[in-house]
């Protein structure tokens, strides 16, 4: 049964490989993905620090229901998680997203969106090391562990880990 998959990630500063590859993973088990954002137009992914390719936004954030999607993936980025923690319109999407009891799969810099959505007390995550006391003053417990499942949270620490995490991901899509 195909599956709608939402990729939320704010206009710029996307890790490339964050979004591409989990992409590719649901969409070569033949699964929808769809790329969400802020704002309509295009997204800017970044290799690290350097300009990569920009992919297209289907849906305003704004304009989606969780009721439309299975699952949510996360990308991070230092900037886009920041940036995208800042937008009310995500955060109330991924705070309804998280309490619908659907997969949230979250890599790298992403987290702090799961910190800013209030949805991390009790909950065991992991993500980039330098989020580690955001998520520990959010009441969730830090691990360093290449992905790790607590509830209907997947959570990943870098791109190294994309195997682990995508992994995860289509088998929380069951």
């Amino acid at each position: 049964m195909t599956k709608r998959i939402a990729f939320l990630t704010a206009s710029e500063g996307i890790e490339a490989v964050e979004l591409t590859e989990p992409w590719d993973a649901v969409t070569g088990a033949g699964h929808t993905a769809e790329l969400l954002s802020p704002e309509s137009g295009e997204v800017q992914l970044f290799n690290h620090l350097d300009k990569a390719e920009t992919r297209p936004v289907d849906t305003k954030v704004a304009d989606a229901e969780v009721a439309d999607y299975d699952a949510l993936v996360l990308p991070g980025g230092v900037a886009n998680p920041d940036a995208l923690r800042m937008d009310e319109g995500a955060v109330a999407f991924i705070k309804e997203f998280a309490a619908s009891g659907k997969p949230v799969a979250a890599i790298c810099h992403a987290p702090w969106t799961l910190v800013e959505a209030g949805v991390l007390s009790g909950k065991r995550v992991t993500s980039w090391p330098s989020l580690q006391t955001d998520i520990r003053n959010a009441g969730g417990e830090w691990v360093d562990e290449e992905v790790v499942e607590d509830g209907n949270l997947i959570t990943s620490r870098n791109p190294d880990d994309i195997p682990a995490f995508t992994k995860a991901i289509l088998a929380a899509l069951g």
